[in-house]
């Protein structure tokens, strides 16, 4: 191996900009998409199938997350998957110019997602290897905070500027405008990070593909030899069961009109409410919620909270749809419970992951794998939603989330824990 200068950065300076790069494309692909498409003549079905199918990625990406250990570093990955997926946002741009534009900026968003899949896995792995147990609980909540920002500026900010052009340029010029700052953004942060990323990882050697090979076989064997693995496994797939299902049909039911059973807001409305609502509470929840888990240790009941307040925006929804406000202040209390309960909740699942999955030779891959599994737990559920939601009407699909909450509940109660001196163990480890 080709040993690198030893450059020590506090994670302050790039933990911020990797999880914004992180939750971006995720969340272009997972929701601000679904409005594109809504605005453009897409059914909801065809939507929540597709926008659905294109996130398989995450799922997928433990197959080859050994062979990034074959070339290069993790941070050139990490930066180089931002470079990579700006130029595609560019692309998607264009694609939405043509006759079939559906076909071909869904193909375009389809290799977003591998190059977002490839991004995260990397990034974690700099992460688990560049902090210890301790700090890798003080700094989860900034994770969660900027991916959340990213959620955040995408779903608020970059669709009130989208519903802005449509009136102005129409709605294809409006979304390729989008789909370039998009692109912008993320060369940004790929140059940003490109100096800005820890450095002190040793380059590896080029090994032979059969070599990689059998660290994929010893990746997966040895990952379902953990102890209490299935356990684990159903926690982290169906911690997220209640959200796989809303997720793609909230900004379906804001967009929808009252005489369908939605709230009838524009995209401007969408974007301002996500926008000023969501973007404080989102911060806070995360952050708050690292600092909380920090002091306190992942304990059963810090957890049994994490995942209480996680699951709390569902009631928030059902109350939307049950009541239908017209007042944008009422619904935008339901957003800000969305986005803080969502802040606050999703650090549990992570930490966990970092503390119950990770640990071990294969730190990077192992967590892939659970990071995967967890998305496919969230992409089944988003993959039928929409017909869902067409079957029962948005009032009674919103009650039937709620009611999807309590398989999380059970499985927070259940799961084992590992204990606080196998967890400080590990640290000392690192």
């Amino acid at each position: 191996m080709k040993q690198n200068n030893v450059k020590t950065i506090h994670p302050i300076y790039w933990i911020p900009t990797t999880w914004f790069a992180m939750g971006l494309p995720f969340v272009a692909l997972s929701g601000a998409s679904s409005i594109m498409y809504k605005n453009l003549g897409v059914s909801d079905t065809q939507i929540a199938f597709w926008t659905s199918l294109i996130m398989l990625p995450w799922t997928l990406k433990p197959l080859w997350g050994p062979f990034l250990e074959m070339y290069k570093t993790k941070k050139f990955f990490v930066f180089i998957t931002q470079i990579f997926t700006g130029l595609l946002f560019g692309l998607v741009g264009l694609t939405l110019q043509l006759d079939y534009f559906f076909s071909f900026s869904i193909a375009v968003l389809t290799i977003i997602a591998i190059s977002g899949a490839t991004h995260d896995t990397a990034a974690d792995g700099v992460y688990l290897n560049e902090l210890n147990a301790k700090l890798q609980a003080k700094y989860v909540g900034w994770q969660g905070a900027f991916y959340n920002i990213a959620k955040v500026f995408s779903g608020g900010a970059l669709v009130y500027l989208a519903g802005q052009l449509e009136e102005e340029i129409g709605i294809r010029n409006a979304w390729m405008v989008v789909m370039f700052v998009y692109g912008f953004i993320m060369l940004v942060l790929g140059l940003y990070n490109m100096r800005a990323l820890p450095s002190t990882q040793d380059e590896a050697k080029a090994n032979t593909l059969k070599e990689g090979f059998d660290t994929l076989k010893d990746v997966i064997v040895t990952f379902f030899q953990k102890k209490n693995i299935w356990y684990s496994l159903c926690f982290i797939v169906l911690y997220r069961f209640a959200e796989g299902q809303a997720i793609k049909i909230i900004p379906l039911f804001f967009k929808a009109s009252r005489a369908e059973g939605g709230l009838g807001l524009s995209t401007s409305e969408i974007g301002l409410l996500y926008g000023v609502f969501g973007s404080i509470a989102f911060v806070l929840g995360s952050i708050l919620a690292g600092y909380y888990v920090s002091n306190r240790g992942l304990t059963r009941r810090t957890l049994l909270i994490l995942c209480a307040i996680f699951n709390l925006p569902f009631a928030a929804y059902a109350f939307l749809a049950i009541a239908m406000p017209m007042d944008l202040y009422t619904i935008g209390a339901a957003i800000v419970t969305e986005y803080f309960g969502y802040g606050f909740g999703f650090v549990g699942l992570i930490l966990f992951m970092m503390q119950n999955i990770a640990p071990g030779p294969y730190k990077m891959a192992h967590y892939a794998f659970g990071s995967g599994l967890m998305n496919l737990g969230f992409m089944i559920p988003s993959m039928i939603s929409g017909l869902l939601s067409d079957y029962l009407g948005y009032k009674e699909f919103f009650i039937w989330v709620l009611i999807a909450t309590i398989p999380a509940f059970v499985v927070t109660w259940l799961v084992p824990l590992r204990k606080s001196e196998e967890v400080e163990g590990d640290s000392a480890v690192d």
